[in-house]
């Protein structure tokens, strides 16, 4: 989805890349604050909610996936509930969570796999781990 402003498309990649995993549009977000005025959690958060959703908005994506908030989320979905533009927040941060560990894992080679105790490992492991993080 793109919005305007000055006749400009206003979109990154991070946005697309939340909107394509969650359904959820950051650019609905006008910062009013609810998200992060009921969230239970947000003594505990590095960034709050709200300015989550700030930085996705301009594409910081350094930034969110390096804060410790979108791990402290408890996805109560308090933030949801409160949202006056039916944002779903506790989904763009599983979102972003999502991202994250995405970006902290690179392929696995099975051919290449070395596993100490492959005999004890559940076979459900592994099979999970082939589907998860396979070309």
């Amino acid at each position: 989805m793109f919005y305007k402003l000055n006749n400009k498309a206003i979109k990154n990649s991070l946005s697309e890349q939340v909107q394509e995993i969650s359904a959820q549009n950051v650019f609905d977000c006008y910062q009013c604050g609810n998200c992060s005025s009921g969230c239970p959690v947000v003594d505990y958060m590095d960034i709050s909610p709200n300015q989550v959703m700030r930085l996705a908005q301009f594409g910081a994506i350094q930034e969110i996936l390096d804060s410790e908030t979108i791990w402290i989320c408890s996805t109560c979905l308090q933030c949801s509930s409160r949202c006056p533009k039916g944002i779903d927040v506790s989904k763009v941060m599983e979102a972003f969570r999502a991202i994250n560990l995405r970006k902290r894992f690179s392929k696995v080679e099975p051919n290449k796999t070395q596993i100490q105790n492959i005999k004890e490992t559940p076979p459900i492991l592994l099979v999970s781990a082939m589907r998860k993080m396979t070309g």
